[in-house]
This record gives C-alpha cells, sequence and structure tokens, in this order.
C-alpha cells in the first residue's frame, strides 16, 4: 500500500465507522416508542458493523499514526459526524457554547499531533 493510501485508508474507514456507531447510539431516540430491550438489539446489530470498520482502521492505521494521534483522529471524526447527525437526523441545532467546546476538543486533537513521534513498527 503506498504511503498516501495508508494514511487515508485507516481515516476513511473510522469515518464510515463512526457513522455506524452514531446511528447505533443516538438512532433510537427517534424511536422512544419501541421498547428498549428492541432498540439494545438494533444498536448491537449495527455497532457489528461499526466493529468491522474500526478494528481494521486501528490496525492498518497503528503503522503511520501512533495510538494517541489514532484516537485524536477519531475523536474529531465522531464529534463531526455527530454536529452532522444531531442537525440532519435528530434536528437538534449545535448551540454557539457547544460549539466552542467541539472547537476546543479539536485544539486539543491537533496539540495531540504536535507531541507524537513516528510509531515503530
Amino acid at each position: 500500500m503506498s504511503n498516501l493510501a495508508a494514511r487515508i485508508v485507516p481515516i476513511a474507514l473510522l469515518l464510515f465507522s463512526n457513522v455506524f456507531m452514531t446511528f447505533a447510539w443516538y438512532g433510537h431516540l427517534r424511536f422512544k416508542d419501541r421498547p428498549l430491550w428492541l432498540v439494545i438489539l438494533a444498536s448491537w446489530g449495527i455497532a457489528l458493523f461499526e466493529y468491522c470498520l474500526a478494528v481494521p482502521a486501528n490496525r492498518w492505521g497503528s503503522g503511520v499514526y501512533t495510538a494517541a494521534e489514532l484516537k485524536a483522529v477519531q475523536e474529531v471524526i465522531t464529534l463531526s459526524v455527530f454536529v452532522a447527525f444531531s442537525f440532519f437526523y435528530l434536528g437538534q441545532k449545535i448551540t454557539p457554547l457547544q460549539g466552542l467546546g467541539f472547537i476546543l476538543m479539536l485544539g486539543g486533537a491537533f496539540l495531540v499531533f504536535q507531541g507524537s513521534v513516528a510509531p515503530t513498527p
């Protein structure tokens, strides 16, 4: 795999895995009339696909990113997916203070990359 692909594929897989995980964790909020046991089973089914993407993303990504960098990337992706999901799927707007909190978290991810060293094979 080329160096560029080795860097992009894990991030793409993390993006798709986060879409599944966001639906697994928060998608049921539109179905509050359904029994809890049913939404738990549905969430587990959705989460299975998330794990099928996240595990290879982290395995392959560890060749070019440190564990801390992978976690920082995952958190930035999670925030991005969640903001879009919250707005488009749940119909909830992000408040200015929530937005500021997310920006501060992005700043933290930036700092993680500043202090990282290349992973050892």
